[in-house]
């Protein structure tokens, strides 16, 4: 072990730090791997329940993913449901804050509640021993009763491996290392995957001059961002009280009102409704920011799936080959729990994220946040999720 590093306790007042050393705090701190919003919302959460604890970052900043984010992203969800615990982003920010002012209020919510991650620690390797969690990083190792684990649902970009993939000459990159559509003016470029990322990334690229494809392999459910002027995001928090089958009965109606037939463009919707598509498959729907009527001009054009790549573009599985100077691979993540975890098989299950949420897993002493992506919003469900957990651990603690 490495020397004594300051954690962070809560005495007093509600709310107020002060920072402490381990053997000062009277007991071991609950480690978090992962310092954006799903570890900083468990920080301050158990902040606020006066629960010692160290946050662990790879990085060298809070919220690195999102300051690599492409630059048109903005979020697909309402502020006033997007904030993290006890802290509501700025009044001046728009109703769908940008990806920088989401940077922005991810460095203040930080400072406000004092949480001071160990940067440049990457998490090698976690195991239980006799009761308590052993946490190896690069630097260092502890242990603690309590781990809360919230490295991030977007960990390990992932590339499916296409026949004649390698055989192609132009440009292929992961839509996570995608920035802006700049490059592409007058070029020809698919989008392989029509999840948010991709649909948008495609209409950035339209928006910047290129001629964009996408790619949409199977049936796909498409959300309008509002209806009427509400927030689609409020309609799922409504019916999210209901039974399944009758929200999807009402969601049903809202899209065929709102969006419409979409199969004579390429898309068809599936036979299961949204809320269980995401329940049962772990899909979310395509919350459509103008993708759509991009495609309705002509402007983007669907294609069906990739059955090969070929020398300069792509063949697909209906027959037609088109060409194509960049491939951008919106083709997903995993969590990459399993490279780091011990027992990671008995509390993830196929897809690589974990069984529960916001409450104890299978592990004692394990905690998860920020590994569900519902329709009602992923920060709307990690600022649950983070309270749950600091209530939960402050009550054994």
């Amino acid at each position: 072990m490495g020397i004594a590093a300051p954690y962070h306790c809560r005495f007093g007042g509600e709310g107020s730090v002060r920072t402490m050393t381990e053997t000062q705090c009277g007991a071991d701190p609950v480690l978090i791997v992962g310092a954006g919003p799903a570890g900083l919302a468990a920080a301050a959460s158990l902040t606020r329940a006066g629960v010692p604890h160290v946050v662990l970052e790879k990085e060298n900043t809070v919220g690195d993913s999102w300051r690599h984010h492409y630059d048109r992203l903005h979020l697909h969800t309402v502020k006033r449901w997007s904030a993290l615990p006890y802290r509501p982003y700025p009044r001046d920010y728009p109703r769908y804050p940008s990806r920088q002012q989401v940077v922005d209020y991810l460095e203040d919510y930080a400072r406000h509640f004092r949480i001071e991650p160990r940067f440049g620690e990457r998490v090698t390797r976690a195991r239980q021993d006799n009761g308590r969690w052993v946490v190896r990083s690069d630097k260092d190792e502890r242990r603690s009763r309590f781990l809360v684990v919230a490295a991030g649902y977007n960990r390990e970009p992932v590339t499916p491996p296409f026949p004649d993939m390698n055989r192609y000459g132009g440009e292929v990159l992961h839509s996570g290392a995608y920035k802006n559509g700049a490059p592409y003016r007058g070029k020809r470029v698919l989008v392989v995957g029509c999840g948010n990322s991709g649909a948008e990334i495609a209409l950035c690229l339209s928006e910047h001059g290129a001629q964009a494809d996408i790619v949409v392999r199977g049936p796909a459910h498409v959300v309008p961002l509002e209806w009427g002027g509400l927030p689609m995001q409020a309609t799922s928090l409504l019916l999210s009280r209901l039974p399944v089958d009758l929200a999807d009965k009402l969601i049903g109606q809202v899209l065929k009102l709102s969006v419409g037939d979409l199969a004579p463009y390429g898309i068809r919707r599936p036979e299961k409704g949204p809320m269980r598509m995401v329940i049962e498959n772990g899909r979310v729907p395509l919350i459509d920011v103008g993708t759509i009527g991009h495609i309705k001009e002509g402007k983007i054009a669907v294609r069906p799936g990739v059955e090969r790549f070929t020398e300069n573009g792509v063949r697909f599985v209906n027959g037609e080959t088109h060409a194509y100077d960049a491939v951008i691979l919106a083709t997903g993540y995993k969590s990459g729990l399993d490279k780091w975890l011990a027992g990671a098989e008995r509390v993830i299950n196929d897809r690589s994220y974990p069984n529960r949420f916001g409450e104890e897993s299978e592990l004692s002493g394990l905690y998860f946040v920020g590994y569900r992506n519902p329709p009602t919003g992923m920060l709307h469900e990690i600022s649950l999720e983070a309270r749950r957990v600091a209530a939960d651990i402050a009550k054994k603690f």
